[in-house]
């Protein structure tokens, strides 16, 4: 299973797990197709957003744990 850290990419991660949208778009990331966004790292876009960066991690990897 790949690990998604908080340096990692948007967009790569977008490309790897499609399946994560609904949990971007749940914590007001709607801006995913704008190409500035998928450049961003996890970190950068928590920090944007307001969100906290282990609590969307831990989400996002509890999702491609049951991937497997």
């Amino acid at each position: 299973m790949r690990e998604i850290k908080k340096d990692t990419i948007i967009g790569e991660i977008l490309d790897f797990a499609p399946e994560t949208t609904p949990i971007f778009l749940s914590i007001g990331m709607h801006c995913l197709g704008c190409p500035a966004s998928r450049g961003e790292t996890v970190d950068e876009a928590c920090m944007v957003h307001g969100v906290d960066t282990e609590a969307l991690l831990k989400k996002l990897n509890s999702l491609l744990a049951e991937k497997k």
